[in-house]
């Protein structure tokens, strides 16, 4: 079985590659993924296909380029933290950002079961401008 470490670095090696199915292949159906208040898609939102639809996707629609770069990783047993930039360009306004980023990850009984995002939400909205 893989580690919580391995399913969460798996999450962000799929996303190097731009590869949403491997992104989504270990959130498990009850997942309960956070986006923070202020961020363009805030809410939490319940297994893979809300994630993809309210995340993922509606990220891609609103911002060129959107993209999150991973800096470090923090294996804490069943608890991931990843730390990292996000950066994009809206696409009604033309201007760029660039934030920092925690992700904070919950893995149970083999899947991903939580996910919490922590970021500048004001950097963000200041490219929506």
């Amino acid at each position: 079985m893989k580690t919580a470490f391995d399913m969460v670095k798996a999450h962000y090696d799929a996303n190097d590659r731009r590869d949403m199915d491997g992104m989504l292949a270990d959130i498990a159906p009850d997942c309960r993924w956070t986006e923070m208040d202020g961020f363009p898609c805030a809410g939490t939102y319940v297994g893979p296909q809300e994630v993809f639809r309210h995340v993922f996707q509606a990220l891609g629609e609103a911002f060129d380029g959107y993209t999150f770069t991973l800096e470090r990783l923090l294996d804490a047993g069943d608890d991931v933290i990843a730390i990292g930039d996000y950066s994009g360009t809206h696409r009604q306004t033309g201007r760029s950002f660039k934030a920092r980023v925690v992700h904070a990850w919950r893995v149970a009984d083999g899947k991903i079961r939580r996910f919490e995002q922590f970021t500048d939400t004001l950097r963000v909205a200041e490219s929506m401008r």
